[in-house]
């Protein structure tokens, strides 16, 4: 891992292997950190689900989608925490992410098995989070989700782990598949 870089989604989404024409969902999408780099690798063809639950964040994206011309972009105002509440379909998703994001979840055993319930058979889901409280930054030390916990909450959900990646000095990367 390289020291002292923080997640840049450009580098980060290398590992995501997204093609023109998928169909990717960032849950807990906040003002759009990944969504531009994620609109660009699934190009016109494809679609991006950016779901946030905070209403001035959701307003926020709204307005960088409609600035940056975006048009594959949906942004969904929905609880990773109530079952169906992203109202993407189920078995939708090529993929999904979620970054700096499960850690804050009071229940990620139902966030985790929402986001596994949109992917396809054979979707991939992309876990990223922080490896470690870090200067005051990102979780307070006894929120951390380490990435034991995480694949746990992600193979409880019935995904598979395939691989872990770089996702920064600061984070760590998850790769599961649903089968």
């Amino acid at each position: 891992m390289t020291e002292g870089r923080f997640v840049v989604p450009e580098v980060v989404a290398t590992h995501f292997h997204l093609r023109p024409g998928d169909t990717v969902g960032d849950f807990g999408a906040g003002t759009g950190f990944f969504a531009t780099v994620l609109s660009r690798l699934v190009g016109p063809e494809g679609k991006v689900y950016c779901v946030e639950i905070q209403k001035n964040l959701v307003e926020k994206l709204i307005d960088k989608v409609r600035l940056e011309h975006l048009s594959n972009v949906e942004v969904i105002w929905g609880d990773l925490e109530e079952e169906s509440a992203t109202k993407i379909p189920d078995n939708t998703l090529d993929a999904g992410v979620i970054v700096n994001t499960l850690f804050q979840t009071e229940d990620r055993n139902l966030a985790v098995r929402e986001i596994a319930r949109t992917l396809r058979s054979g979707g991939k889901l992309f876990i990223i989070d922080w490896i470690e409280s870090w200067g005051g930054l990102g979780p307070q030390p006894g929120n951390v989700l380490d990435k034991d916990e995480a694949r746990a909450v992600a193979e409880s959900a019935g995904l598979t782990f395939e691989r872990e990646f770089d996702a920064g000095g600061h984070h760590y990367g998850l790769a599961f598949r649903k089968s």
